[in-house]
């Protein structure tokens, strides 16, 4: 699994990410062959990437020259085009997710439905190109899974169209929601809205890095330099060390001492609903001697807020707390199978591309059961089997 860390310290932008995935190895000529199937009106922009230093550190700046100065594009229609594109289907949802995102910063911002959103700085050509450009180099660097570090909120005042406004700007602050932000940085804008909805469309976890042999690194040049710190963001490329990935989640707890089973079942159900990673309940004892129960669940940094509203809401308890942590993890995917029994999926674990593990989906089984009229035990059993030695078989056949 490759995986991608950008390591936002001086910030990011858009051409200061499609700058570090070019200087990790894509050519040039490709991005402008794969961009010129969005069919954009042709000889609107060119292409330029330089090397150049900021602090005597060596990186890549990249540049949109914009000769079809239109600035304002409607959501649907930057995502139609994409959509209509000969582009990869996985730089297409790449490059629609941000824009989705984007767009849904935008709504929020102005309150409206994001269905009139339209852009201003973000819908122009340089935008554009930034966006998809990004899916495109991803998707040339066969990346599979992206981390950033946690981004600068910087300070001051930014000029737009829509006025002039504090950094970080509405729709950025609204982007940054959920991830992991500090305010070591004070003057400037650091993060751009464009690099905003790259790290919140496309980024696993923010904060620290994930565990990965390190392989290449890239070296994206701002377009400006400031007085703190070399204006670089650098991309660390690298596979998941032995078939494991890593990533962030909250771990959230909090002690009930006065809600029936009933609730508590209740609870969990809608947690696990709503998006949770996993819920669980530790019997404990509280004062007075009272029986109790410790209710705990996972989620990702970007649930947190929505997801412990839910838990107070859904329970008696008058607080929650919280921290974050790292974890390590093998490869999963769930695939269906054909069984004597019909079509069930299976959950499979890998390490470094071999096979550990594969269980049959419970709610598949319970299905079968129903329908079959068979105990589940039995049917879990027979496609266990099947799949087991399908497996077999597989595995003894040399071919010739």
């Amino acid at each position: 699994m490759n995986i991608l860390y950008l390591d936002c310290y001086a910030g990011i932008s858009g051409d200061m990410t499609v700058g570090a995935l070019l200087d990790l190895g894509v050519p040039l000529a490709y991005l402008e062959a794969e961009l010129a199937k969005l069919g954009l009106p042709a000889g609107s922009y060119i292409l330029s990437a330089s090397r150049t230093e900021r602090r005597h550190i060596p990186a890549l700046k990249f540049d949109v020259g914009v000769h079809d100065h239109h600035t304002h594009r409607h959501y649907g229609g930057i995502d139609a085009m994409i959509a209509a594109s000969t582009l990869s289907a996985s730089a297409k949802e790449r490059a629609r997710t941000i824009f989705r995102r984007l767009a849904e910063a935008e709504a929020t911002v102005h309150g409206v439905p994001i269905e009139k959103v339209h852009f201003h700085e973000v819908g122009a050509i340089d935008s554009i190109v930034d966006v998809v450009g990004t899916a495109i180099c991803l998707d040339y660097l066969r990346v599979d899974q992206v981390y950033a570090s946690a981004l600068p909120l910087g300070g001051g005042f930014v000029e737009t169209a829509h006025g002039r406004l504090p950094v970080p700007a509405p729709a950025t602050a609204e982007l940054l929601q959920g991830l992991a932000v500090h305010g070591d940085l004070t003057s400037g804008e650091r993060v751009t809205p464009t690099g905003a909805a790259i790290v919140a469309a496309l980024a696993v976890g923010t904060g620290k890095q994930p565990p990965l042999r390190l392989e290449r690194i890239g070296c994206g040049a701002g377009g400006r330099d400031f007085d703190d710190c070399p204006n670089i963001l650098r991309a660390f490329l690298g596979t998941a060390e032995h078939g494991r990935t890593g990533d962030e989640v909250v771990v959230v707890e909090t002690n009930i001492d006065d809600a029936t089973p009933e609730v508590l079942g209740y609870a969990m159900e809608r947690l696990l609903e709503e998006g949770a990673l996993d819920v669980f309940f530790t019997p404990i004892q509280m004062k007075k001697n009272r029986p109790a129960t410790l209710l705990s669940f996972l989620c990702r940094p970007e649930q947190l807020q929505g997801l412990a509203h839910l838990a107070l809401a859904e329970t008696s308890a008058i607080g929650l707390r919280y921290h974050h942590a790292a974890r390590i993890t093998l490869q999963r995917s769930v695939e269906e199978r054909k069984t004597p029994l019909g079509p069930v999926r299976f959950k499979q674990v890998f390490e470094e591309g071999r096979l550990l593990r594969c269980a049959p989906e419970y709610e598949d089984c319970r299905r079968v059961a129903r329908e079959r009229g068979i105990p589940l035990q039995e049917v879990m059993r027979i496609v266990t089997m099947s799949v087991n030695e399908v497996h077999c078989n597989l595995s003894g056949n040399d071919g010739d």
